[in-house]
């Protein structure tokens, strides 16, 4: 699979979108699309609040959308963009589905496990690798999540509907 620089930045910035649609919607503005052979296959943004569903991470729905484009859970040559580091369930996610590389935009220090912690994708027990890579669009995902949560402080937002 050859990508680009360019290529990432313009799936980066689409997973941006994506994030944006999420703060709309009261979520944690995280974007997620995973492309295959130039293509979208599946994309998404966190929506568990929305969905009363803990596991609507953004990389989780766009895994889900490009298992049912794909006809198959395994996702091989494939990558995900994500505006931030994955956390614990969404790393295994990416795993058991075969993606091929990841590309994440900030770190997210309290529960990232890509580089912030634990360092899960380059653990010798996995029995698949995920290539990763880090910071593009870093700037802009990180503001976006600073802004979030400066907006949303003292809100309550854990109810469903």
């Amino acid at each position: 699979m050859q990508q680009t620089v360019g290529d990432d930045e313009h799936w980066m910035r689409r997973a941006l979108v994506l994030a944006h649609e999420a703060a709309a919607a009261g979520e944690v503005p995280v974007g997620a699309v995973l492309v295959r052979a130039g293509s979208v296959l599946g994309e998404g943004w966190n929506a568990p609040i929305g969905r009363c569903d803990p596991s609507a991470h953004a990389e989780i729905v766009a895994l889900r959308a490009a298992a049912l484009a794909a006809g198959n859970y395994r996702l091989p040559a494939s990558t995900l963009y994500v505006t931030i580091e994955p956390c614990a369930m969404c790393a295994g996610a990416l795993v058991h589905a075969r993606v091929e590389r990841l590309v994440f935009a900030a770190r997210e220090p309290r529960a990232g496990v890509v580089v912030s912690n634990v360092g899960l994708l380059d653990q010798p027990f996995l029995n698949h690798r995920v290539a990763w890579s880090e910071g593009v669009c870093a700037a802009e995902a990180a503001r976006l999540m600073q802004d979030f949560f400066r907006d949303r402080r003292g809100v309550d937002s854990g109810a469903c509907g």
